[in-house]
């Protein structure tokens, strides 16, 4: 891989951790804009799918590591922090999404 494209990765992963940082600072220290169980499940999922997120990076291993020869019980252990991370990311960024479009409509 050449020293430009590490670069650029660089800037991608930092970019989109500044935005996801910046999702849950919106998420913590303002009223949410979505309702109040979705900001409620967002702020108790978010620390943990920032964990789960580092260690998926970081092991390089598959987001979904799903094979057939899996038991019901590790296919859901599985699935559950993939679906609740993913929901946390979505609900976290339509929230800031939201705030800020709020923000410029009322300014």
């Amino acid at each position: 891989m050449s020293n430009k494209s590490k670069k650029l990765i660089l800037i991608q992963r930092v970019l989109i951790w500044t935005l996801y940082f910046f999702s849950g600072f919106v998420l913590y220290s303002t009223k949410g804009i979505l309702p109040s169980i979705l900001i409620t499940f967002t702020r108790i999922i978010y620390p943990l799918s920032i964990f789960w997120l580092q260690i998926r990076i970081k092991k390089r291993t598959n987001f979904l590591p799903i094979n057939s020869k899996m038991t019901t019980s590790q296919l859901w252990f599985n699935l559950l922090p993939v679906i609740a991370s993913l929901s946390t990311v979505i609900f976290s960024l339509t929230n800031t999404f939201l705030y800020i479009l709020e923000k410029l409509i009322n300014s």
